[in-house]
């Protein structure tokens, strides 16, 4: 008999991982593109995941799952909302980072599996165990302590947090393929990123494409780099527990954070070294007690 999607839990695990992993590395490619307005370069985003999904979705042979899906109004209403949530959240993380906010992105990302957490037990009736509960209430703890010394760009750290949990949430329960929903997605910002691209074409500045072959190839990556992790987390999101996947997604704030400490050189104050204590500590406790607990079964 076929197993379902949710019947692989381990496949959700590493494609979690490698999503999170490419995500917290990303602020170095965003290096590369720096120059180019943080609108723009998600217009061309948006432009060069589309072809790259169609590819896949051909060689895979997804093609029904893709007509399905596009003749299901249901399911469609959900990927329109899961669409704009995710451009959303991918021009304020391009802004920020550009901006020099790292550590109020990186912020976003760790209140993100708080958010993971609260949809997860309290719209899908997922349970936590007193360990689990314990390991929330700590990162809720290192988050407390950076939102104090955080207001002004509290915004940021918000808009990220609220858009990619909800986001997640939506994926999870629309009734659609990790591969061809992110397709539909990037079909329907299609004509919104058109848009933008044509609007920068008309300034005098020009459109960022043009100006030289190194840049061109740096924003197609893009294509890539979105839609690779953005596939990988659509499979986790569908194969394991959304509080599991919001506590795996500390990995790349975590990333992030050093990031903006090495690379960036942001200057680290000593409430947000506690709160990086608290955050790991707490990951710590949720990944050793879901650990201990998988090896019950076998004591038996």
């Amino acid at each position: 008999m076929q197993k379902t999607e949710t019947e692989h839990p381990k496949t959700g695990l590493w494609a979690a991982v490698g999503a999170y992993l490419i995500w917290g590395f990303l602020p170095l490619y965003l290096i590369l593109v720096r120059s180019v307005p943080a609108m723009e370069f998600v217009g061309w985003r948006i432009i060069w995941t589309l072809p790259l999904c169609l590819l896949i979705v051909a060689v895979r042979q997804q093609l029904p799952q893709l007509r399905a899906a596009l003749s299901n109004g249901r399911t469609m209403g959900w990927l329109l909302i899961s669409a704009t949530l995710i451009a959303v959240n991918w021009v304020v993380y391009v802004w920020a980072i550009q901006s020099n906010y790292v550590y109020a992105a990186s912020l976003g990302y760790y209140i993100n599996p708080l958010i993971n957490v609260l949809l997860g037990t309290l719209l899908l009736k997922e349970k936590l165990s007193r360990f689990q509960w314990a390991a929330v209430a700590l990162a809720a703890v290192g988050v407390s302590l950076l939102l104090g010394g955080a207001l002004t760009t509290l915004w940021i750290s918000l808009t990220l947090a609220l858009s990619f949990g909800t986001y997640g949430l939506i994926r999870k329960q629309a009734d659609v393929g990790a591969l061809p929903g992110l397709t539909i997605e990037s079909l329907l910002l299609l004509v919104p990123a058109s848009g933008v691209i044509w609007y920068y074409s008309g300034t005098p500045a020009g459109s960022s494409f043009a100006q030289s072959t190194e840049l061109s190839l740096a924003i197609m990556l893009g294509g890539v780099l979105t839609a690779i992790p953005l596939l990988m987390f659509a499979i986790a999101a569908k194969r394991l527990p959304y509080s599991t996947l919001g506590f795996i997604q500390f990995l790349a704030p975590s990333i992030v954070f050093v990031l903006g400490l090495t690379v960036f050189g942001e200057e680290l104050k000593p409430v947000q070294a506690a709160c990086f204590a608290c955050i790991w500590a707490a990951a710590g406790i949720f990944v050793w007690d879901l650990w201990s607990r998988s090896r019950k079964p076998a004591a038996i």
